[in-house]
């Protein structure tokens, strides 16, 4: 008779999983701080081009690669009852829907200068964010490949590999970088484009070497062996899963995004603190995103296997790592406001004072939305690995978009509180998310 694994086991099994996943979310980020610093010290211009176009390309990006997050549970389940057909099922029509999705956005990328001036945005700096993305834009299908077999590997429990590709994609990044943008080794100058150049040939490395790792990790799986010939029931099961989790995500980048335009209304003083706040509180949900991602697999194996104890253990074990990496980030935010605001301004800056003294109050307010952003991303992740996708991509849209948006205006200028106030929103919006989300989990469980 098999042993029932303790509490202990199963935050044991979820670190080890979700260590190296939140080791390749932070590594994922360093790439894009190194295109930002670089691409920075080479000319500011070109640096706001980047900006905008990756904003751009983000949105794209995430939404796309719902797709890819949809495989994750399905592998999970199928590895879990060793029906290899089915896991080779599901990715491969994964990676076919990612690749469509690819190329239906193309022509938003490729044409962006247009979209963004019909936006609002400078002419000089939306061309050359149509600069970049005419380039980078190609980037966005080894790049939904590279999300697809990232999470066919989480779901068969290889995370060590996902970390090691993107440590080594982050230091080509930075030597490609150097190649290109400023014409070192003796490749062209080519600032902006230069930068596009890099982002694409780091995607490629990554789709190639994982894609490497696949077929010899797993030759019985035989992922790309006729990849040609299409399977309408897997398609339609992992795009439907894949539209949920897309919609869902995009409801979350775009209420953060919303918040960051009506900041912007306050001013400069506001909107530059706000951007500090949010880049401390992405690099804290680095941790809860990953084990996140570990919380689906392993719901997704007890799932396929039908093993409810697994499933609500793991779940306590998962729900309990998020909150107390929460509280570790309420510490430091609270505990240490001047070291983390301080490190993103520069000391001559004159604005410096009322940055820091605007960002204190904005990191209090990060801080108190940690256990529920936490707890929102581990919910939503368990509700996947069973596959339940449909009705929490409603509440979290209805917790965005009807409580969060609209408490950030109230609190902000209804109220006149400010940028607090549209903070204060978040925390609404999240809180929201994460009582209807783990609620409708706990249920779930309880009736199984």
């Amino acid at each position: 008779m098999t042993r029932r694994a303790s509490f202990r086991d199963h935050l044991r099994a979820h670190l080890v999983l979700g260590l190296p996943l939140i080791g390749s979310h932070l590594a994922q980020m360093a790439i894009a701080t190194t295109d930002t610093v670089m691409l920075g010290w080479y000319d500011v211009e070109a640096l706001a081009g980047l900006v905008l176009a990756t904003t751009l390309f983000m949105v794209v990006f995430l939404f796309g690669s719902g797709f890819a997050f949809a495989v994750m549970p399905l592998v999970a389940a199928a590895a879990e009852t060793g029906d290899d057909t089915r896991v080779r099922r599901v990715t491969r029509m994964g990676l076919w829907i990612s690749a469509g999705f690819a190329l239906a956005v193309m022509p938003l990328l490729w044409y962006s200068g247009t979209v963004l001036q019909a936006l609002g945005q400078a002419p000089d700096l939306a061309r050359a964010a149509q600069e970049y993305l005419r380039i980078m834009g190609w980037g966005i299908i080894p790049a939904l490949a590279v999300m697809v077999l990232k999470s066919y590997l989480s779901a068969l429990e290889r995370s060590r590999v996902q970390l090691l590709v993107t440590l080594g994609a982050a230091l080509a990044n930075i030597g490609l970088n150097h190649a290109f943008i400023f014409g070192n080794w003796g490749a062209p100058e080519m600032g902006i484009r230069g930068a596009a150049i890099a982002s694409l040939g780091v995607q490629i490395i990554s789709v190639a070497a994982l894609s490497l790792y696949a077929m010899r990790s797993f030759p019985g799986h035989a992922l790309f062996r006729r990849l040609w010939r299409p399977d309408r029931e897997a398609l339609r099961e992992v795009s439907a899963m894949g539209w949920h989790v897309g919609l869902t995500t995009l409801a979350e980048v775009s209420m953060f995004s919303a918040t960051g335009l009506l900041v912007g209304l306050l001013g400069t003083v506001p909107l530059a603190a706000h951007g500090i706040v949010l880049q401390l509180a992405a690099l804290s949900f680095m941790v809860p995103l990953g084990l996140s991602n570990a919380a689906t697999v392993r719901a997704g194996r007890a799932h396929g296997r039908r093993d409810i104890d697994a499933l609500r253990g793991g779940a306590a074990a998962a729900f309990s790592l998020g909150v107390g990496w929460a509280v570790i980030a309420v510490v430091l935010f609270v505990g240490f406001p001047e070291p983390l605001l301080g490190f993103y301004i520069d000391p001559d800056e004159p604005l410096r004072g009322e940055i820091l003294a605007t960002g204190r109050i904005l990191l209090f307010a990060a801080a108190l939305f940690q256990l529920a952003d936490a707890t929102q991303v581990v919910a939503v992740a368990l509700l996947r690995g069973v596959q339940d996708t449909r009705v929490p991509m409603m509440l979290a849209a209805a917790s965005y978009w009807l409580v969060g948006i609209p408490a950030g205006w109230i609190f902000g200028f209804a109220l006149g509180l400010g940028a607090v106030g549209v903070w204060a929103g978040l925390v609404c919006g999240l809180a929201t998310a994460a009582v209807l989300l783990a609620t409708r989990f706990w249920r779930r469980a309880a009736r199984a």
